[in-house]
């Protein structure tokens, strides 16, 4: 059973075939709603924007964002230039609202096919984007004329990924620049049976780094070194964020949450959805840079890889035929 909020479009969307366990028209504030339907089960909920009091405001959509399960939201948006904006679509996508349209048939198309991240990537300005905390979570692009960029990847929490993560980093970048991957006190680069990775110790990871100068860029799989972490321009910083995982990061450091702050989080082999990342970030005081699901490291194009490296500043192209099919679905929408 569904849900349906209205104001300005309530005659459109009393054309909608789908089963309504509860309908309101009105003009509503944003805590009105949150209390209204936080604890009420529903399969869908069909938002008309104009039913929020201050709608324009991003700050209100985020209230909703924190409290409601935005996988269930449908959000029709008005043609207001405010609403319109690529602005307004980017903050949308920032705080977890991939789901909206402009049209009822965009409605129903969402409501049998909800979007992921992956369909709405087009909209998000990750690279002008302030996400208003002061953090400087962004990272530069990346510009050749500036030399090498050398990007340290490091597991917080144990066996979180960060060897199997630099490999499939190297295999998307590769398509566009010419990167070397390097672990360091470690050999399990060996597994992947490919001769262009390199393995050395911390004696030698300065020399290493230094023969291959040449290169656009160098992934550095850290582990433990002193010497890597003074050899690298950026470093992300690997949490898994299970609860065996963390619980037992902080039994060992109980302040490593707090020597985080300010620097580059990546939740990865990540099953959080946009609303548990917002309730990871408020619980430990931490920003996320990027939320990674689970990878299939055999894959040659990883979309949801392919955008973080874009919000990191390199250059990645979509499929020439899922940009097709994107095209389509957008019109559908009204985007």
């Amino acid at each position: 059973m569904n849900v349906i909020i209205s104001n300005k479009s309530a005659e459109l969307l009393q054309s909608l075939t789908i089963d309504v366990i509860k309908s309101e028209q009105g003009v509503f504030e944003v805590n009105e709603i949150i209390s209204k339907y936080q604890n009420l089960f529903y399969q869908r909920m069909v938002l008309d924007i104009t039913a929020l009091k201050d709608y324009t405001d991003i700050k209100t959509l985020q209230k909703l964002s924190i409290s409601l399960d935005m996988d269930k939201l449908i959000l029709l948006l008005d043609d207001s230039p405010e609403v319109s904006s690529p602005e307004f679509l980017s903050q949308l996508i920032s705080i977890g609202i991939y789901n909206f349209t402009k049209n009822v048939e965009g409605v129903m198309y969402l409501y049998n096919h909800p979007n992921t991240y992956r369909d709405v990537a087009q909209y998000h300005q990750i690279e002008h984007e302030d996400d208003g905390t002061g953090s400087g979570m962004g990272m530069t692009a990346y510009d050749s004329s500036h030399g090498v960029r050398i990007i340290g990847i490091k597991n917080v929490t144990k066996e979180a990924g960060a060897t199997t993560l630099v490999y499939m980093m190297k295999k998307m970048l590769e398509k566009h620049y010419k990167v070397v991957a390097i672990e360091v006190d470690k050999s399990d680069f060996t597994y992947f049976r490919d001769k262009s990775l390199i393995s050395t110790t911390s004696t030698n990871i300065g020399s290493v780094v230094a023969k291959n100068s040449n290169a656009d860029i160098i992934l550095i799989d850290m582990n433990s070194s002193s010497p890597a972490m003074s050899a690298v321009h950026d470093i992300l910083y690997l949490i898994e964020p299970s609860i065996i995982r963390i619980n037992k990061m902080m039994m060992v450091e109980p302040q490593i949450l707090e020597t985080l702050k300010g620097k580059h989080v990546v939740l990865n082999k990540s099953l959080l959805t946009a609303k548990d990342v917002l309730d990871f970030e408020y619980e430990a005081r931490l920003k996320v840079f990027y939320n990674l699901p689970p990878l299939d490291d055999r894959e040659k194009d990883i979309y949801i890889l392919n955008s973080m490296l874009t919000k990191m500043g390199f250059t990645q192209q979509s499929d020439s035929e899922e940009a097709e099919k994107k095209k389509g679905i957008l019109g559908l929408l009204g985007l």
